[in-house]
């Protein structure tokens, strides 16, 4: 099972930590594990080249499957804050969908 946290920081959202494999389907079959991946992945690309954050990632695939992923939070408003803040809002709502969908296969924790 996929277990993903989404950290929330005065309003906005600080991070996120994605733990295990879905295990729907055969070793690149998995469409679980797939969207997960590319919804994260895409996240951590628009942050840094649209939004323009230096972010801080940590992955270790190889035991277990693990991601994380934190940025600055600057309590100004910025347009940079703003593009961040809609990333991440994306990516949210994007991982509640699949977990409303593949409730066997990932669960989401919001802090």
């Amino acid at each position: 099972m996929i277990r993903a946290t989404i950290d929330h920081h005065d309003n906005y959202i600080s991070g996120f930590t994605i733990k295990g494999h879905a295990d729907a389907g055969e070793y690149g079959q998995d469409i679980v594990c797939a969207a997960v991946s590319v919804l994260s992945i895409s996240t951590i690309n628009g942050l840094q080249e649209v939004a323009g954050l230096d972010v801080d990632v940590e992955s270790d695939e190889e035991n277990g499957g693990f991601l994380s992923l934190s940025i600055p939070i600057d309590k100004k408003e910025s347009i940079q804050q703003i593009k961040s803040d809609a990333i991440l809002q994306t990516f949210e709502n994007g991982m509640l969908d699949i977990a409303t969908n593949y409730s066997d296969f990932i669960q989401i924790t919001i802090n």
